[in-house]
């Protein structure tokens, strides 16, 4: 019996002492130890260059391809249209890129990957925030290119290099926020596959109906409606604002606001989420 307890006994201490050592991580600590972890998701995706492909290939083929098939019957010529649509290729290609979070994290758990982390003394937010900061370089590169094939068709952004970085930037920490939304979706689904289909029906209907690629006042009034309260059309008014004017208006501090929203939302829900499998 006495052999039984100790052994026992040595394992609920050694849990313990984990455990402590976890409620003494510090808010610097936790900063690096998510660095630590977006180091890890950074080579990654080195050592796995097919992660750029989305990105890499959908901001020129979407730009191109909305451009030329809408482009008449929308604004009349190409040239017409790209005001109109560039930023709204932006919102969608971010948004978009931002899915993959989830069904990453997905797969890595599937795969033991976190069980590592199991033992180790981290903020358990760092596992989880860690590729969402190395995912930043993915939102970059999408927007960067949306922009340039944008050039190259001959668009000309009235704001600005300052408008259209201010839009590039605003498009990013909106598509960062979301990701936590997706990130909470892979902790709680059975599988990758189901992630990828639960984000697809959250963001796609988000993103096609909104104001992103057809003026609001073309719509029927029950459509014009939903379209005009989407968050997504939001985020599209406040691009166009900053590249095509740099005015920093009313749907540029709505997007800020609701973005924030998310991640006070969702951040601890997927981080109470990932606990239960820990």
């Amino acid at each position: 019996m006495t052999t039984t307890i100790a052994p026992a006994r040595e394992a609920v201490q050694a849990a313990d002492r984990v455990a402590a050592a976890r409620r003494r991580v510090s808010m610097g600590e936790t900063v690096g130890q998510t660095l630590t972890m977006a180091w890890r998701a950074l080579k990654k995706m080195r050592r796995n260059p097919e992660q750029f492909f989305d990105v890499a290939f959908q901001p020129i083929l979407f730009t191109a391809m909305f451009a030329f098939v809408f482009g008449g019957a929308i604004a009349g010529d190409v040239q017409s249209y790209l005001p109109l649509m560039v930023p709204g290729i932006l919102a969608q290609t971010v948004l978009t890129t931002c899915m993959a979070t989830g069904t990453q994290l997905r797969e890595d758990m599937e795969k033991g990957v976190f069980d590592r982390f199991k033992s180790l003394p981290i903020a358990r937010i760092a596992p989880l925030a860690g590729p969402m900061v190395a995912d930043l370089v993915r939102y970059l590169i999408a927007a960067t290119l949306t922009f340039g094939m944008g050039l190259v068709m001959g668009y000309r952004p009235g704001g600005g290099a300052g408008g259209v970085l201010a839009a590039i930037l605003l498009a990013i920490f909106t598509g960062w926020s979301l990701a936590w939304v997706f990130t909470w979706v892979g902790t709680i689904a059975r599988s990758a596959q189901a992630v990828q289909g639960i984000s697809m029906m959250i963001l796609f209907p988000l993103t096609f109906l909104s104001n992103a690629f057809v003026p609001v006042e073309t719509l029927p009034g029950w459509l014009a409606a939903f379209v005009r309260i989407n968050p997504v059309s939001h985020l599209v008014t406040a691009a166009r604002d900053l590249a095509n004017g740099a005015l920093v208006s009313g749907a540029v501090a709505w997007t800020l606001v609701a973005s924030v929203i998310v991640v006070a939302i969702f951040a601890p829900l997927s981080v109470r989420s990932y606990k239960r499998h820990m």
